[in-house]
């Protein structure tokens, strides 16, 4: 009896410590692309902040539409987070095209950048640097949304085939903005 009662204590104290920190699986390097307004957009940009990528293509009927709605959603409820849609389809997906595209889902100026560029650069982005396969004109993309904390540390990755993600990446939106770096 004695041990349970100073055991307890501790049991307790164990189960205040919050969730285990979130993993750092990568990096995001510099990068150089053009967001939807035509501007120059590179990856000094996202300092300091959180924030959520995905690669998608305006021509597409399949799971971009839903990817995007489901960003629209983490920007509803992840106000301190920032949204990154790069296309893999970079000879259709002009600044104007993407322009049209993110009024479609409502993006937040400021907030929502959807980014095109040369089709090297963007492939390297998603093979090298999210490791989610190829920009290589045939169109076929990961459905993942990627999490990148303040150091650009790339710290969690959410399927979007099946369920919803977007209360898990809140959550853990919520846990890096309690991160002290």
């Amino acid at each position: 009896m004695k041990l349970l009662a100073l055991c307890l204590p501790l049991l307790l104290l164990a189960g205040c410590a919050g969730p285990a920190p979130l993993p750092v699986l990568g990096a995001v390097p510099d990068f150089h692309l053009t967001d939807q307004a035509g501007q120059p957009f590179d990856r000094g940009a996202l300092n300091g902040k959180i924030w959520v990528a995905d690669f998608i293509f305006t021509a597409c009927t399949g799971p971009c539409p839903r990817m995007s709605s489901l960003m629209r959603q983490v920007q509803s409820l992840s106000p301190d987070a920032r949204l990154v849609s790069f296309t893999v389809d970079p000879d259709r997906d002009t600044p104007a095209v993407l322009a049209a595209y993110s009024q479609r889902f409502h993006a937040e100026a400021g907030r929502w950048v959807f980014l095109t560029g040369d089709r090297t650069a963007l492939d390297s982005l998603a093979r090298d640097a999210f490791k989610l396969g190829n920009v290589d004109g045939t169109l076929n993309h990961s459905t993942r949304f990627v999490l990148v904390d303040r150091q650009g540390r790339i710290r969690g990755y959410y399927g979007t085939s099946e369920e919803s993600p977007v209360t898990a990446v809140a959550r853990d939106i919520k846990q890096l903005v309690k991160e002290k770096s």
